[in-house]
């Protein structure tokens, strides 16, 4: 496959803003803070909601919630107080022909106010109604005042850019207002919207019934006064949807040639001959679920291909899919190659080491643990057998992908929890062998549309299916006056022979102080709660050998009661443990309240996951908490989560590479995503698309929009 290597030639969209008219030192940089620089940058900060002025409404046809534009004149002024009289504020009362409507500031300057407004001022207000009761106000309303003798008539004929039309408002920073910026944006959009190239091919565009890229660009900043208001507010408009394909299209085709790419390589192509892998199935105390054979099925064919693999593995927590990167551990591991299983943190490496060192010391094989915390010298040791070849599965944190780390032949390299590593984690990954094969794990569901943006050149394995004899976990919501019932259930579990976890969040910000709670509510549990318990306390501080000593002694029973930190979030396996109280529960993102619900309901009795929140919560924790009250469904969360949060914050968008998307949104979009995914990879078929000169610009295009994050140019 020919590299992607050609790159499209500057032009006026590269330049900087200081050479537009009417960008100033001082303009030019309230823009760089709203990551403003270049003249294509300009032209996509798009409006994010539109103002209706083609026509002002009478005040009595003004609807409460709605951003309104209506004409009055000012009846009276003056300063009062709200009901309680605990705060001061100004109030213009204005009116029309037809009602009249209270304007209120409750930040202000009296004199400023005073000769802005005075008894007959006419202007034009425009700001959202509240309705109270019958009463009907808007706080702090923009307004363009009249002259005493001017006629709407003459406002409208002589500032058509602010009035008679559908208004863009925009985005803005500190220190600049709607009106200049509109004015200009608008020379800007005029005099450079047509140099944007339509680079999208003719038939597709044409299929779609899409507008060219300049057209689209120049109606979404200035929509015709014959477009739909509603249409314009929910991204669905004719221009703005033109735009979303657009960019879904050229991530989408990048994802396609980076498959393609990968499916052209030369890879290992590994032999299964169950060497290890049916001694391994003799020697499990359960059978694998139907979901777990599927998977491996799909793992071992792809194995077995003479390109590598890059396929992600999605399973709910408590699913099994530990165990089947183990079986595909041994695949490789039979034709001679070594294993590297990347975690997220030092506590689920751990866990990774003790779960694989158990069984492959059965079957002869060697496994070494790679971390931050090691000696030098314990280092330098586990570093020469990995590059000699000793060791046959190496277990770490980011550690193992260093420089320092050689390996002597990879064959099989599985990341596990992705959505905390970067998708340039992989790529090194894959670096550190011979084109090994990829196998990336997931607790965490990822809703379609995001897996279409992050993973889109993986192949997708979902394990669908829990254990069987596993019962559903009960997740009951208390507030601080119910604390005593929740203790009550756990005691009710404890004199069952089972054994509790208590959770206290993290936070980096304040990590001491929350060290401080966790400790102090174990001292507080075991002498006053639970005197009869024994109580232990786990937290990210400890040195990992003290870590394994408690985690050793709750496995076996010694501790009843486990106060621990987020440490536990992952990784940690307790069949016994059938209840979980989590404190400040409004504190944890869903994902992560998921996570932890899973250490819980591991054996096959009834479990509980008891949410304690603060006393005071926003009401996105509360969304929160009532959506783990009403499932246990690890998909229906991680939807849930994306609602509420918006796909930025639910991966964190750097460490998880979600691209940027300038118009797109994951939520709003997911049909059109589904759609240029489906163009894109159909294009990306064509075989002389590397190298055909019809082509040139699509691939130009391509390596100018997304070269350098998907590391496009490596393709060859």
């Amino acid at each position: 496959m020919p590299p992607l290597t050609s790159r499209r030639a500057p032009s006026r969209l590269d330049e900087s803003l200081e050479t537009v008219r009417g960008i100033g030192p001082h303009v030019q940089a309230k823009l760089q803070k709203l990551g403003l620089n270049t003249v294509e940058d300009a032209l996509y900060h798009l409006p994010h909601r539109y103002e209706d002025r083609r026509q002002l409404q009478p005040i009595a046809r003004l609807r409460p919630g709605r951003q309104e534009v209506f004409y009055g004149e000012v009846l009276a002024a003056g300063e009062t107080h709200t009901s309680r009289k605990r705060r001061r504020l100004y109030e213009v009362i204005v009116g029309d022909r037809s009602a009249q409507i209270s304007l209120k500031w409750f930040r202000y300057r009296k004199d400023w106010l005073q000769k802005r407004f005075p008894v007959g001022q006419k202007a034009v207000f425009i700001g959202e109604v509240k309705s109270y009761g019958a009463l009907r106000e808007v706080h702090h309303p923009d307004a363009e005042l009249l002259s005493a003798d001017s006629t709407m008539e003459q406002l409208f004929k002589s500032d058509p850019l602010n009035f008679g039309r559908i208004l863009p408002v925009y985005p803005l920073t500190e220190g600049l207002s709607q009106k200049q910026f509109r004015k200009i944006w608008y020379q800007l959009v005029e005099q450079n919207a047509p140099a944007l190239p339509s680079i999208l091919p003719r038939e597709i565009l044409s299929r779609h019934n899409l507008v060219p890229l300049a057209t689209a660009i120049q109606a979404s900043h200035w929509p015709p006064n014959n477009a739909s208001l509603t249409e314009l507010e929910q991204g669905r408009d004719h221009w703005r949807q033109s735009l979303v394909f657009d960019e879904f299209f050229f991530l989408e085709l990048g994802l396609a040639l980076k498959r393609q790419g990968v499916q052209l390589e030369q890879g290992i192509s590994f032999n299964v001959e169950h060497r290890y892998t049916i001694p391994l199935n003799k020697m499990l105390p359960f059978r694998l679920t139907d979901a777990q054979r599927r998977v491996l099925g799909d793992i071992k064919q792809d194995m077995m291909q003479p390109h590598p693999m890059n396929r992600l593995l999605q399973g709910d927590v408590g699913s099994g899919k530990t165990l089947v990167a183990l079986m595909a551990s041994l695949i490789a591991i039979e034709n001679g190659y070594q294993v590297a299983l990347v975690a997220p943190t030092e506590i689920l490496a751990e866990q990774h080491f003790l779960t694989f060192e158990l069984w492959m010391e059965k079957l002869g094989l060697k496994t070494a643990l790679l971390q931050g915390s090691m000696t030098a010298k314990a280092r330098k040791e586990a570093l020469l057998s990995i590059a000699a070849g000793e060791i046959h599965l190496i277990i770490g944190t980011h550690a193992v992908l260093q420089e320092g780390v050689k390996f002597h032949r990879l064959g099989l390299g599985i990341i596990d929890e992705q959505h905390r590593f970067g998708v340039r984690q992989r790529g090194t990954l894959k670096h550190k062998g011979q084109n090994p094969d990829i196998l990336v794990m997931t607790a965490t569901p990822i809703p379609r549309t995001l897996s279409l943006t992050l993973y889109g050149d993986l192949s997708v394995s979902v394990i669908d299916q829990m254990p069987p004899g596993r019962k559903a976990i009960e997740t009951k919501l208390f507030r601080e006056n119910r604390r005593l019932d929740a203790y009550s259930l756990i005691k009710d579990e404890l004199k069952k022979g089972r054994q509790a976890y208590v959770v206290y969040p993290l936070v980096e910000d304040s990590e001491k102080s929350d060290l401080q709670a966790a400790t102090a509510a174990a001292k507080q549990l075991a002498a006053e709660v639970f005197p009869r318990n024994t109580v232990g306390l786990l937290h990210g501080r400890m040195k990992s050998v003290e870590k394994e000593q408690i985690m050793s002694a709750f496995r076996d029973g010694q501790i009843d009661i486990l106060v621990a930190t987020t440490v536990i979030e992952v990784g940690v396996d307790v069949p016994n443990a059938s209840v979980m109280l989590i404190e400040h529960a409004d504190r944890f993102g869903l994902a992560q309240l998921h996570q932890l619900r899973g250490r819980v309901g591991r054996g096959a009795e009834q479990s509980y996951c008891l949410l304690i929140p603060s006393q005071q919560y926003s009401e996105d924790a509360g969304k929160r908490l009532q959506v783990m009250v009403s499932t246990n469904d690890g998909f229906r969360i991680a939807e849930a989560d994306l609602e509420i949060r918006g796909p930025g914050e639910f991966l964190g968008t750097r460490q998880a590479g979600l691209p940027d998307f300038r118009v797109a949104n994951l939520l709003r979009d997911v049909r059109l995503l589904e759609v240029a995914r489906q163009e894109a990879f159909n294009y990306a078929r064509q075989t002389d698309y590397l190298t055909d000169n019809k082509s040139r610009e699509v691939r130009e295009e391509l390596l100018a929009r997304w070269g350098g994050r998907l590391e496009l140019a490596a393709i060859g």
